[in-house]
């Protein structure tokens, strides 16, 4: 399985956020994962997957939206200006165009845990590094969403014999 980032690169890129920075960065990985996961709920609904694994996607889908709109809300009051970043979200990846058959999907929830737990890592050492105590909270909670999110895909994972 390939990564199509450097997760290295990413940490250190993030590591020099300020607060803002980071809280709208987090705001645009919360907006590509609900897509990325409303769309595999999709798929998996074309291609007659188990309920379980589609209702696991779509409420992947809804708390990656519900999150992204409290983090808006927080960020528009806190700073009066809408959230923009450039640094490419590091939970996303470029999965959906490999899942195009029904015995693709463990490779799929491969791909999606292993980008869960590269970006629980890589939150968990930016907690650990910045100084900002704002920021380092800001980070755990993020660790800690991501490792929820993995749960949830390793529960799906484990029903299609994984």
């Amino acid at each position: 399985m390939m990564i199509m980032m450097d997760v290295d690169e990413i940490v250190e890129e993030l590591s020099k956020l300020s607060y803002r920075e980071a809280l709208a960065y987090w705001i645009a990985s919360e907006e590509e994962e609900a897509e990325f996961y409303g769309k595999l709920a999709e798929r998996a609904k074309n291609l007659g997957l188990p309920e379980s694994l589609i209702e696991a996607f779509e409420k992947l889908a809804a708390d990656s939206d519900r999150h992204a709109r409290e983090l808006t809300r927080i960020f528009r009051e806190e700073f009066r200006v809408e959230p923009k970043t450039n640094i490419p979200p590091i939970e996303v990846l470029p999965v959906l165009e490999k899942f195009e058959r029904a015995d693709q999907i463990k490779e799929v929830l491969e791909a999606a845990m292993e980008s869960e737990l590269i970006a629980m890592n890589a939150y968990r050492t930016l907690a650990e590094k910045v100084g900002d105590e704002k920021l380092r909270e800001l980070y755990l909670k993020l660790s800690e969403v991501e490792r929820t999110h993995y749960e949830t895909l390793k529960r799906e994972y484990e029903k299609v014999g994984g």
